[in-house]
């Protein structure tokens, strides 16, 4: 039943090239959102696009573009990996509000308001005190809900994602983050949050980087299945997708430009310490091509029907962004 299934991973950073295509084919992945931008200028934004579009053209018997979810479709009868594009912090508007719309017709289908810091728009989980959404912050939404662009708070603090959720006219996701409840890392989020997201009709995606699981990268496979069982208790099964925050055969020097960016000199250890300097070991059951299935496979044997095991899959996330991506004034 796998193998038959819309199976989308919420958020990936990995080392994109044609043997990782290979691997996310065989894993049977439908689509993939990919991060494009950390701290990329608009300027610099244009040039991930160009590189982008190299490597669906090198590449087009293995991944293509995806636009909206009739592309998603498309991917699947084809066998063919579809990638959209994201960024996780809104450096790639620099400060104009008319950017949004000019990156969305680019294709940047999802933005986070904040990475890690205080940004133009809001502030970063990392800072001490959360002010929450600014000014621009406010216009910008309203931007990218007229135009049809995902508003992602995965890295922001609490205030700014309560405030973002109440502001925006459609829901919003967390890409890639865990419950407060499973462990308490400044990234994961708080049971307000969470109710509060799928009240509004949101989603989260839950995350397998092992600094933001129970146990790290001894985490199981039973401990993840079992936290996310326990927040589709809480807010339904219907809210929740895998946004896997996979960072794979990425050299330090892109964990150094994730951090770092331009505005430190001295590596940024966030929430963590020295010991989180290096990438952290992977998780033996996300492994290779195996680990969505293990996953799906997971769920079912923790209680999950198979229905319910493909909503979380990434069904959820293919109805949420199929109206999401929709720009508000379409004819």
């Amino acid at each position: 039943m796998y193998q038959q299934r819309i199976v989308i991973d919420g958020l990936q950073y990995c080392n994109w090239d044609r043997e990782y295509f290979q691997t996310l084919k065989a894993g049977g992945i439908t689509a993939v959102h990919a991060t494009m931008v950390y701290h990329e200028t608009a300027r610099e934004t244009l040039s991930r696009f160009a590189e982008w579009n190299l490597r669906f053209e090198q590449n087009a018997d293995l991944i293509m573009p995806i636009h909206s979810m009739a592309d998603v479709e498309v991917a699947k009868e084809t066998g063919r990996v579809g990638i959209f594009l994201g960024a996780q912090n809104c450096s790639p508007i620099d400060d104009e509000i008319g950017l949004i719309e000019v990156m969305r017709k680019q294709g940047l289908l999802i933005m986070q308001l904040t990475y890690n810091n205080q940004s133009l728009l809001a502030t970063g989980c990392y800072e001490q005190h959360d002010s929450g959404v600014t000014r621009f912050g406010k216009q910008a939404i309203e931007e990218m809900n007229r135009v049809g662009m995902i508003v992602d708070m995965s890295h922001s603090a609490e205030r700014s994602t309560l405030e973002a959720i109440d502001l925006s006219s459609r829901p919003i996701c967390i890409s890639h983050a865990n419950p407060t409840f499973a462990h308490a890392a400044l990234r994961n989020k708080s049971n307000d949050v969470i109710k509060a997201l799928t009240a509004r009709g949101g989603l989260i995606g839950f995350s397998l980087y092992p600094f933001h699981l129970p146990n790290g990268s001894q985490c199981s496979l039973e401990d993840f299945c079992q936290m996310v069982a326990t927040t589709a208790e809480m807010v339904g099964v219907e809210h929740l997708g895998i946004g896997s925050d996979l960072c794979l055969n990425q050299p330090q020097a892109v964990l150094e430009w994730m951090r770092n960016g331009r505005w430190s000199k001295a590596m940024d250890y966030g929430e963590g310490s020295a010991n989180n300097s290096g990438w952290p070991d992977a998780l033996p059951w996300f492994c290779g091509s195996a680990g969505m299935e293990n996953i799906y496979n997971g769920l079912i044997r923790h209680g999950f029907s198979e229905s319910e095991a493909g909503q979380v899959m990434g069904e959820n996330w293919f109805n949420f962004l199929k109206e999401g991506l929709e720009p508000a004034n379409k004819a």
